[in-house]
């Protein structure tokens, strides 16, 4: 069985389109600037309404 104990977790979270567009690059940074963090799992979602759409990822993380 799989341990995903997890000692942080991270949220990126992004309503505009060029934020939304760029969201790859900015979570590549992210685990780049944090490589001794071994990630356990992650969740993505998106909601929208009439108007926006929202995109978040959550890492969860060991350090």
């Amino acid at each position: 069985m799989e341990d995903k104990s997890f000692d942080g977790i991270h949220i990126f979270s992004a309503t505009k389109f060029k934020e939304r567009e760029v969201l790859g690059e900015t979570i590549t940074r992210w685990m780049k600037e944090h490589s001794s963090y071994k990630i356990v799992d992650t969740v993505v979602r998106q909601s929208s309404d009439a108007s926006f759409h929202c995109l978040s990822v959550a890492i969860f993380y060991k350090e």
